[in-house]
């Protein structure tokens, strides 16, 4: 036929379709035409998938298809932005990625690159649209607790309601993670007109009215990526007839018998229509407290008498103008007064800021005039064997070391019943034990590196050296008392006769320790055995301690120098 196509040109076509398919693929991306005149390479292509959305912190699978060869091949993935690709095994096709946190909206174009053995490489991208998941932040609000049962606060109380506790559980910063707060007051008498409603917190005043009062706020906090929240809290004011008095009996103690348990408690009311408050102390179904003046906000009661400790309860009941009354109690725990081996200061003055009193000071509590010894001495109830002011025990003793009676006015030593040390007592009649009599302090061990000197112009006395060592050996001589252990005391022993509370005579119970010096005289010091660590030369102490029983205070004297001596001998271990 005229039309028919010969054999040969049906192969020309051929050869051009063919021709036309092998441009057509060579110019698809994905693909590899790449070849040279002695070995044409197979033609391949990859897909690295379609195009994904996907949420914020979610993982992503990715995997590649590959088609045109049967070579063993090698994947490789990235993302532009960088994202951490995970890819256990580079001859698989398959890989995941871990989307990143955001605060807003983000494309990551991943690519896939596949290397055939021969080194040739096709590659091929998706796009991965990652989305930003923000959860609304927590609105947290607290108030402290209410006044009543039924849930209502006093009126003309201060308030804090409190919303820093609200949090953003997807937060980038979880240090602060609310960016804004605003208060806004819904309903209720005005109560924040004044104040910074853009802060975690207000304070504000409760109103006071004759009837019950409703107050509605709202808090709306927003977190770093705009989302917000809001909470509604609903607060009932009493009316000022049913707002009851705060009271607060004070702390709890633990004294011993005689002395005096401090009634100091505090009663306010925020309403003006219940004043004035009126106060009644009681002591719990207990007969043996007296609590002086008992309708006294501030007051005490002396702890009772007891062999063993015990509990007591006390209860300040206040009441208002508007006949609402609120109690509250303490405990005090009251033992029985404690032996010692250490004397009390005999101070029983009490001090205010500014003056002296002999009266109980429950704005000073714990002072030295409401605790130990002289204080339950005062009350009468402490034991002693002997006799001697405030909470001093001493025994009068005769030439031979016998007791003598209290009322006994000749008499050579005394014995402290507290420290178990047995003393010297000084005399007026110019002989060995004469109180005015003064010495050098000169010891040969125990001194420091310097022993002191033997004497002093400005010494005097009744034997024909006058210092300490020469003297104790004159009154071992004699055996004072029966005894030849005679010694200085040290420090401790020496201010324990002290007697802070004398102010007119010598610092010490001058009816047991006669001619001590006369308080115009002052200082009056005492030698002690102890050399000072003060003015030391070339490692040898140059001082000792003293002591002046004009002031009590303690010093250091140079050795040389002249003071009074008082012996002493046994005493309790310490």
């Amino acid at each position: 036929m005229k039309n028919s196509l010969s054999s040969s040109s049906v192969i020309r076509l051929r050869a051009v379709l063919l021709t036309l398919v092998l441009i057509f693929l060579s110019g698809c991306g994905g693909g590899d035409s790449s070849s040279d005149s002695d070995n044409i390479s197979p033609v391949f292509a990859v897909n690295a998938g379609a195009d994904a959305q996907a949420n914020e912190q979610t993982v992503v699978f990715l995997s590649a298809q590959v088609s045109g060869t049967s070579d063993t091949l090698t994947y490789r993935w990235q993302s532009t932005p960088e994202m951490t690709i995970e890819q256990p095994d580079a001859s698989l096709p398959e890989a995941s990625v871990t989307l990143p946190e955001l605060s807003s909206q983000q494309t990551y174009t991943v690519t896939v690159t596949v290397t055939n053995t021969q080194g040739k490489a096709v590659s091929d991208s998706l796009v991965i649209t990652v989305l930003p998941v923000n959860e609304p932040p927590q609105v947290a609000i607290t108030a402290p607790p209410a006044n009543d049962e039924a849930g209502r606060y006093a009126a003309g109380i201060d308030i804090t309601l409190d919303g820093s506790g609200s949090t953003d559980a997807d937060t980038n910063t979880p240090a602060s993670p609310i960016s804004s707060w605003l208060w806004e007051q819904l309903e209720g008498v005005d109560v924040t007109s004044a104040l910074a409603l853009d802060g975690p917190t207000i304070s504000f005043t409760t109103p006071v009215a004759s009837t019950e009062q409703s107050l509605r706020f709202r808090l709306t906090v927003e977190d770093d990526e705009g989302s917000s929240s809001t909470q509604t809290i609903v607060m009932l004011i009493q009316p000022d007839t049913d707002t009851q008095p705060v009271v607060d009996a004070g702390p709890g103690q633990g004294v011993f018998s005689g002395e005096p348990i401090i009634l100091k408690g505090t009663a306010s009311s925020s309403v003006s229509s219940a004043l004035p408050l009126h106060y009644q102390w009681e002591a719990s179904n207990n007969q043996q407290l007296s609590i002086l003046q008992p309708d006294a906000l501030s007051t005490y009661a002396i702890a009772p008498n007891v062999t063993s400790a015990q509990s007591f309860s006390f209860t300040l009941n206040v009441t208002d103008a508007n006949g609402n009354r609120v109690s509250d109690n303490i405990q005090v725990t009251v033992r029985p007064m404690p032996v010692t081996r250490l004397n009390d200061t005999g101070v029983t003055t009490q001090a205010t800021a500014t003056t002296l009193s002999k009266t109980q000071q429950n704005a000073f509590p714990g002072q030295d005039g409401q605790r130990g010894a002289d204080i339950v001495a005062a009350q009468g109830w402490l034991e002693k064997a002997g006799r001697g002011v405030a909470g001093f025990d001493f025994t009068k003793l005769n030439s031979n070391g016998d007791e003598q009676d209290a009322a006994q006015s000749e008499f050579s030593c005394v014995r402290d019943n507290t420290t178990g040390l047995v003393w010297e007592v000084k005399t007026d009649d110019g002989g060995l034990y004469d109180g005015t009599h003064t010495y050098t302090w000169f010891q040969g061990e125990n001194n420091g590196g310097n022993e002191g000197e033997s004497g002093s112009p400005e010494a005097s006395c009744a034997i024909t050296e006058c210092n300490s060592r020469s003297y104790i050996a004159a009154v071992r001589a004699q055996g004072l008392c029966g005894f030849y252990d005679w010694r200085l005391p040290n420090h401790f022993e020496l201010m324990s006769l002290v007697h802070f509370g004398q102010t007119n005579t010598a610092m010490l119970d001058t009816d047991y320790f006669p001619n001590t010096g006369d308080i115009a005289d002052a200082p009056l010091w005492y030698w002690t055995s102890q050399p000072g660590a003060d003015g030391v030369v070339s490692d040898a102490a140059q001082n000792a301690w003293a002591i002046d029983f004009g002031s009590g205070v303690d010093n250091f004297l140079d050795k040389g120098s002249v003071a009074h001596i008082r012996l002493v001998r046994a005493g309790r271990a310490q």
